[in-house]
């Protein structure tokens, strides 16, 4: 149980100040009348869609994946409640880590239900990361491209945590919620990933090799 407030968070029964979930009011508000889950929805579909994309590399699989994954969390908000592992970041209580935790599970699901597909093409991840620069636009998307495109070639957990930090903006603790893992070890998967993703590039293209770690 949590104690008494502090401003922006609360003191737990150890001392510890543990920050509220930034949610917290637009939660109760759902869970007290289900229509205003509305807003929970609005707020965090982009969200839920690119992971499902990331992972599944489909617009419409990835789309039928928000929308379960929006569903489940409609019919599993009534028993949502802050609470997380003794040994975790507070973060990883939160209404954001729980939804991205459930679309994980369902992308899951989907890919163990559905037959191989060829993956679809990154142009559109690549796009995600293109600069406001309209001089460097052309070269910095095929650049974008080539690095989603070895993003997409890591295993699991490695490419997951890749998303989670650069797409989604997701701090490490909160990474360590979705994926299930402690801090440290979201911080090794994240530098593994990256220097793979350097080597990666760097044996696709010669002149690039001299700076892969």
């Amino acid at each position: 149980m949590f104690g008494q407030r502090r401003g922006g968070a609360v003191a737990g029964a150890a001392g510890r100040v543990v920050p509220l979930d930034p949610d917290r009011g637009l939660v109760r508000a759902a869970q007290a009348d289900l229509a205003r889950f509305d807003a929970l929805y609005r707020k965090y579909l982009a969200q839920v869609y690119s992971l499902a994309y990331h992972e599944l590399r489909d617009h419409h699989e990835a789309e039928d994946v928000t929308e379960r994954t929006f569903l489940l969390a409609l019919g599993a908000l009534p028993r949502f409640h802050e609470e997380a592992p003794a040994d975790a970041a507070p973060e990883a209580s939160t209404f954001r880590v729980w939804l991205l935790r459930i679309a994980r599970n369902v992308v899951a699901n989907h890919r163990r239900g559905a037959r191989r597909r060829p993956t679809a093409p990154l142009e559109a991840a690549g796009a995600l990361a293109a600069p406001d620069d309209p001089q460097g636009r052309v070269l910095a998307r095929d650049e974008a491209s080539a690095a989603w495109a070895a993003v997409a070639r890591l295993p699991g957990d490695r490419r997951r945590a890749v998303v989670l930090r650069f797409v989604e903006e997701m701090s490490t603790a909160e990474i360590a919620g979705v994926l299930g893992r402690s801090e440290g070890a979201v911080r090794v998967l994240l530098h593994r990933a990256l220097r793979s993703v350097a080597r990666d590039l760097a044996a696709r293209d010669p002149a690039a090799r001299e700076e892969a770690p």
